[in-house]
């Protein structure tokens, strides 16, 4: 359990944040959130959206305002497995080959443009995201704590791409999608974007602060109907039929598995610290679903022959399921 004094400290540094985050980002609070609680989880993310969305400018912005290790890789086809993990390097001088560590060895790692590397680079990356160490030249090392990777991914070039396997998508814990700014927020980015002096943010929080808030969200209370509740969403979206929704039956070919109910555990207990209670709800769950389970549902030919989108899946799910 919680303290009220834990929690409105938690309150107070996850608004902090949120004010530091929004001098430089317009109309994105939900991106902020989602953010926030990815970082909280300690869990990857992924960011899709087409280019001009800020999706580069919200990961950069995020560290500005923890003072961690930041590393950027612009990923390209001609990139090797040895430009992210490190490579043993010949010294000349004595004979002797020394380590030279990549740019994996960050706290916030931002993987830009992912699904341009090759299936290589793109497994090397997951096994630093799954493992949390990486092996260079018959040597274990471990990345540093925390440990994030932000990548994104422009859904709408093919040419040059390698869209990510199921199972490496499946390795982030949440799966945003960014759509358009509105009319007045847009007139607002323009209007910043004309400014002499662009807006500094503020640093808010370091590592070790960030370890302490993902300890406190292990302590918010997630009652055992909850549990329950998480467990029916995800059932449902394997067995469509059986949750009552039979018209999803033949459109979805694999539901979300186990680590989706983990992940919308742990979420939910996160969205609930940033939000300053002690215990999360129904409602913490419903708000995460999506974006914790619309990269884990697979959609058979005629689901998406008809426009169905795993956003429409859930949707529906979590109308049919009851809530406790």
């Amino acid at each position: 359990m919680l303290t009220a004094e834990e929690t409105a400290g938690a309150a107070r540094v996850a608004q902090a944040l949120r004010a530091e985050m929004g001098k430089v980002l317009v109309g994105r609070e939900a991106l902020v959130e989602r953010l926030l609680v990815g970082l909280l989880c300690r869990g990857h993310v992924l960011l899709e959206g087409v280019p001009g969305l800020a999706k580069t400018l919200a990961v950069t912005t995020l560290s500005r305002v923890v003072t961690a290790a930041y590393s950027r890789v612009q990923f390209t086809p001609d990139l090797l497995p040895a430009d992210i993990r490190g490579a043993e390097v010949y010294q000349p001088a004595t004979g002797t080959f020394t380590v030279r560590k990549g740019p994996i060895f960050a706290n916030i790692v931002l993987a830009d443009e992912i699904n341009r590397a090759p299936a290589k680079v793109q497994s090397a990356l997951l096994d630093a995201m799954a493992e949390g160490k990486v092996t260079i030249g018959g040597e274990t090392f471990d990345l540093p704590r925390p440990f994030l990777v932000l990548a994104t991914q422009n859904p709408i070039e093919q040419e040059g791409t390698y869209p990510l396997p199921e199972a490496m998508a499946d390795r982030f814990l949440l799966h945003l999608t960014l759509g358009y700014p509105g009319a007045g927020e847009e007139a607002e980015i323009v209007r910043r974007a004309c400014l002499e002096e662009e807006p500094e943010p503020r640093a808010v929080l370091d590592g070790a602060g960030v370890l302490a808030l993902s300890r406190l969200c292990g302590r918010v209370r997630l009652d055992a109907r909850l549990r329950e509740y998480i467990v029916a969403v995800v059932a449902a979206t394997r067995d469509p039929a059986g949750a009552g929704l039979p018209e999803f039956a033949d459109k979805v070919a694999y539901g979300a598995s186990p680590r989706a109910s983990i992940a919308l555990a742990l979420t939910a207990r996160a969205l609930a610290l940033l939000s300053g209670r002690d215990f999360a709800g129904p409602a913490d769950v419903k708000a995460m679903a999506a974006d914790v389970m619309r990269h884990r549902i697979l959609l058979t030919y005629e689901g998406l022959a008809e426009g169905l989108t795993p956003d429409a899946v859930i949707a529906a799910v979590l109308n049919a399921v009851p809530v406790p």
